[in-house]
């Protein structure tokens, strides 16, 4: 039995175009076992669908293929690339920075665009639209089949070559630790940050404490409050919000049983920034 063929997109389930994809699939292999990381990243969001990956792929077994497609840029010269992560998955996608989380935080060993002379869907060649279907996973369905192996691909490229997004790193002064806020946990409105909780635990915080949260859009302060540091969201009342270590390790701000987001509207990407620093001691005369 072949290696499982995991897919993502922003097309959504509301016509037939994952479907199609399923489709060219099994044609490849009808055993080949097909899966959902999600279709609902929002339109043309690549930020998205590169932090998605890194929150699924490392949870898959070695010879997992995902499949990738969120490319607003289809049809031009930009490159479509298989990549091997360094915990031996593949990832087949437009070298649009989809896979800029993936390279920071689990590293990619070995890089190669895809040959379309062979591995491009039969009776395709006139479509410039639908690489999703036609290329991207036919490719990973060959692969994850066994019908070719990883230098069946293409020609290897330099992984220093791959595209990637800006980041801003999260930063400790010794006094606060100061990052971005990357993405929303989607369904519950939740902060997720790039702060990893290593960095956060230099402030000497514990859980059960008060952290002053503050939250910025560029230049312009939306939040300021003291919030618990909670172990999970059961520590604190229904409504409440707290900050947490999220299933990432890294530090987030939820309101129980709320959206945070939606209650404060708060954003993401590199021009909202979040600080914690252990809450001030007030003394009271």
């Amino acid at each position: 039995m072949g290696n499982a063929l995991v897919l993502q997109s922003d097309f959504g389930m509301a016509d037939g175009a994952v479907s199609a994809m399923y489709g060219v699939a099994l044609g490849v292999d009808p055993t080949l076992r097909v899966f959902d990381l999600t279709h609902d990243i929002p339109q043309y969001d690549i930020w998205e669908a590169s932090y998605r990956l890194i929150q699924t792929i490392a949870y898959w077994p070695a010879g997992t293929v995902f499949v990738s497609v969120v490319d607003p840029g289809v049809g031009s010269d930009r490159r479509s690339v298989v990549v091997r992560t360094g915990g031996d998955q593949f990832v087949v996608t437009p070298d649009n920075g989809t896979l800029t989380h993936v390279k920071r935080m689990m590293g990619i060993t070995e890089a190669r665009v895809i040959d379309e002379t062979v591995n491009r869907l039969p009776g395709s060649g006139a479509s410039y639209t639908f690489h999703g279907r036609d290329v991207y996973v036919y490719t990973g369905a060959r692969l994850a089949a066994g019908v070719i192996d990883y230098a069946g691909v293409g020609p290897q490229v330099p992984t220093d070559s791959l595209v990637e997004l800006p980041v801003i790193p999260s930063v400790y002064d010794g006094e606060r630790v100061s990052g971005t806020i990357d993405v929303l946990d989607v369904r519950f409105g939740s902060l997720w940050t790039n702060i990893p909780r290593s960095q956060f635990e230099l402030l000497g915080v514990h859980q059960g404490d008060r952290v002053e949260v503050t939250i910025q859009s560029d230049t312009r302060t939306v939040y300021r409050n003291l919030l618990a540091y909670a172990h999970s969201f059961a520590d604190v009342y229904v409504g409440e919000p707290l900050v947490y270590v999220n299933s990432l390790d890294c530090m987030a701000v939820a309101i129980n049983q709320g959206s945070f987001a939606r209650a404060y509207g708060i954003g993401t990407g590199t021009g909202w920034k979040l600080s914690l620093r252990r809450a001030p001691r007030i003394v009271y005369e």
